[in-house]
């Protein structure tokens, strides 16, 4: 395989309705083991059209980058409540990479 699997998660705000579902948003990334592209991407949020949407805006970033690109992009062009709990998700999966890539 050369891909691997990473996850992020973060505590989702009040009055989400997912949070009736889950008690905290789960982001996983498939990436790429060599440039650390992002091939794949789920999330938690309550909707099928929410999960997509995150899916679409975060494939084919590379979070050899960085991540401050990968939160820009959140903080642009999603507009939900759960946009504070997204960007915590992706920070704590960056600090999973980078666990990964430092050995």
């Amino acid at each position: 395989m050369n891909t691997y699997l990473i996850a992020g998660h973060a505590k989702f705000p009040q009055g989400m309705a997912a949070r009736n579902v889950y008690d905290s948003l789960t982001i996983t990334l498939e990436l790429d083991l060599k440039y650390g592209v992002i091939v794949d991407a789920s999330c938690t949020l309550a909707t099928e059209h929410g999960r997509e949407y995150i899916r679409q805006l975060l494939r084919g970033y590379s979070l050899r980058d960085g991540i401050d690109g990968l939160i820009d992009r959140v903080q642009m062009y999603y507009r939900g409540k759960a946009g504070q709990a997204i960007q915590a998700a992706l920070r704590d999966v960056y600090g999973q990479f980078q666990l990964v890539t430092d050995k």
